[in-house]
């Protein structure tokens, strides 16, 4: 791939260079003035790998996982400031989305005070955003596997790989998570965390039936846009809710509904069928702090949130 790429770039007159890989074997092939700033001055056969930015996120090369660095920059407690601090945590599949959700609402309970973009906030407010403040540099400390695909989970030993997608929603807010689920042809699972997709609640109120109906419907739209992207074949697909109404509505058949209902039961049945869905308690559906956010201390504490809920583990009888 090195050299195909190299040799692409080269053709319309750009030239492709700071490589870096978290296998050894590849930087053989690659001269060391070709190599990224922090691996040209190493011993790659016994140096430990460094870390770099990859895509706004932190990559440990050595260990092959993701994390984040925090940096608190020095903004006045006004709705543009803490925007601004919120917005520069780059986090594109929403590995640690439920620590910074709460910072969301916040900025949303601001919106719903009708608060200038520079005027001072509340003092109440002020407090609970101290303390994210405070508490948000550790999330230093989450690391989540870059690899989906680990070693005994090759294509030719694969037996079968779907797609689970959990939805949630609450009065704060409402999302999906979602995961791969890989067997082996020795019967070990691997579950790796895909991507989440968190929204706060509309300023306007809506039911909860609905609110639920929504993160369903936002569930599907991820699954279509995983398929497109994954470069993993997915044998079938399973989507999951703790709310009996969503299920109701997707298996009501030729029942007639209003507007809101509709048009969002009609992206769902073109997206997925019935017999794709499937009920989870509340206690087990990882998408629950989607919808009502973690501190930061609780979040890195929740292991089924990188690796699927327990169960997703079992066979699938169980």
């Amino acid at each position: 791939m090195v050299e195909d790429l190299t040799e692409s770039c080269r053709r319309g007159g750009f030239h492709l260079t700071k490589w870096v890989s978290n296998e050894r074997k590849v930087f053989e092939n690659i001269p060391e003035d070709e190599r990224a700033k922090g691996v040209k001055d190493l011993n790659i056969d016994i140096e430990k790998l460094p870390t770099e930015r990859a895509l706004g996120m932190m990559w440990s090369i050595e260990e092959d996982e993701f994390g984040f660095r925090i940096q608190m920059k020095d903004k006045p407690p006004t709705r543009r400031g803490i925007l601004s601090i919120v917005s520069s945590v780059y986090d594109p599949i929403g590995c640690v989305s439920p620590a910074v959700l709460l910072a969301k609402q916040l900025l949303q309970a601001m919106c719903r005070l009708k608060l200038g973009w520079d005027e001072k906030i509340p003092a109440n407010l002020e407090e609970k955003w101290q303390t994210w403040q405070t508490v948000m540099p550790k999330l230093a400390e989450f690391k989540m596997d870059r690899c989906m695909k680990p070693e005994g989970f090759e294509d030719e030993r694969l037996k079968s790989v779907t797609a689970h997608h959990f939805a949630d929603a609450s009065e704060s807010g409402n999302g999906s998570v979602s995961y791969l689920r890989l067997e082996n042809d020795d019967g070990e699972v691997k579950c790796s965390f895909l991507m989440s997709n968190l929204r706060v609640a509309l300023l306007k109120q809506v039911t909860i039936p609905r609110m639920e109906l929504t993160a369903a419907t936002v569930a599907v739209r991820v699954d279509l846009m995983i398929k497109r992207e994954l470069a993993i074949e997915v044998d079938d697909t399973y989507f999951w809710t703790d709310s009996t109404s969503v299920l109701w509505y997707i298996n009501s058949g030729t029942t007639r509904f209003k507007t809101f209902v509709a048009n969002r039961l009609a992206v769902i049945l073109d997206g997925s069928n019935p017999t794709q869905w499937r009920h989870v308690e509340s206690a087990l559906n990882p998408a629950d702090v989607c919808s009502r956010g973690k501190n930061v201390e609780q979040f890195l504490q929740m292991e089924e949130w990188k690796d699927g809920p327990k169960f997703l583990h079992q066979q699938e009888d169980e």
